[in-house]
């Protein structure tokens, strides 16, 4: 579980952190938040949350007029011209824990964001005040640059301010200049298949999870024996009757053991405690306790089908003349 926005504001309290906030209604585009903000005397930011083609994750925050051209900064960070992309909308609730439209650097405070890099514009420290969001869209708040420096020391981040208009040369002889703002570490989503469009809208998602839940729900009091079946097969945690060389099989356990945790959960207590939240919970609960196991399957069964590719080819070796 990720900081809310109470908590976060309580922190900056708690390390005397100057700062002015302004509530206002949900805005999910800088043009939107102006609207409401664009007259504190407080100059507006835009953050994007980007990730190169090794899933490494990257928050760029400028101030809203600056021209960041991500083909530039992709080669000055040593990616080539097309090694930055907009992270998909799963990436968001996964690693920053922030819905869509909250982007921001104190998002960093959360311990599933360690290993995403921050740029900051160089621009921020000429202004008397930046406006963020404090991980939630229906709120901004005012702070100067030694404020938002202190932040990101207290968890342990040194702030990098960068000149994101410029175009410098990169080649042989003169290296990326932002290289050593590429993250060590890649992260990896393995809920989010790579290439699948991003989803639009999570409410939307939510909702259709919700009735899927609870068509499965209804099945489950009709057939109570096929619902033991399927725990019966997934609850040692092992599919010792998988064949890793038969892909409709494969699919079907993982199937079988993605029902079982379904049927699980879906219980009067659970559904009486989240109501409406409880599509979501589930959700929740199938990702953490699927995804190392589905991992390793995947694992196992890439690995068998490289060992029969391997042998038949071995089986078939074409006569040398």
């Amino acid at each position: 579980m990720g900081y809310t926005k109470d908590q976060l504001l309580a922190r900056l309290q708690e390390l005397r952190i100057e700062f002015s906030k302004y509530e206002h209604p949900v805005v999910l585009t800088v043009e939107a938040q102006a609207k409401h903000v664009g007259n504190v005397g407080a100059s507006l930011s835009k953050n994007l949350f980007l990730k190169d083609k090794k899933q490494r994750f990257y928050i760029v925050s400028a101030l809203a007029d600056t021209k960041v051209d991500l083909k530039v900064l992709s080669q000055r960070l040593g990616l080539g011209k097309g090694g930055l992309r907009m992270a998909p909308e799963e990436a968001l609730g996964e690693i920053l824990q922030v819905p869509l439209g909250c982007v921001t650097p104190f998002a960093l405070v959360n311990e599933s964001a360690r290993h995403v890099s921050l740029l900051l514009d160089q621009g921020f420290k000429s202004q008397q005040g930046c406006l963020f969001h404090p991980l939630s869209n229906d709120t901004s708040i005012s702070l100067n640059t030694l404020s938002l420096d202190k932040f990101l020391k207290s968890i342990g981040r040194d702030p990098s301010y960068v000149d994101l208009e410029a175009n410098p040369k990169v080649g042989k002889d003169q290296p990326p200049d932002l290289a050593a703002l590429v993250p060590s570490d890649s992260i990896v989503l393995p809920e989010f298949a790579e290439g699948a469009p991003p989803s639009e809208h999570s409410n939307e998602n939510h909702a259709a999870t919700d009735v899927k839940l609870k068509a499965v729900k209804a099945k489950a009091v009709k057939t109570p024996a096929v619902a033991e079946k399927v725990k019966d097969r997934s609850s040692t945690g092992v599919l010792p009757s998988i064949s890793f060389t038969d892909a409709g099989q494969f699919v079907e356990e993982i199937l079988d053991k993605t029902s079982a945790i379904l049927l699980s959960e879906i219980r009067d207590d659970t559904v009486r405690q989240h109501g409406e939240q409880l599509g979501a919970v589930v959700s929740d609960t199938l990702r953490k306790r699927l995804s190392s196991e589905l991992k390793n399957l995947a694992i196992m069964f890439k690995n068998t089908a490289y060992t029969e590719g391997f042998h038949a080819g071995t089986r078939h070796q074409p006569k040398r003349p």
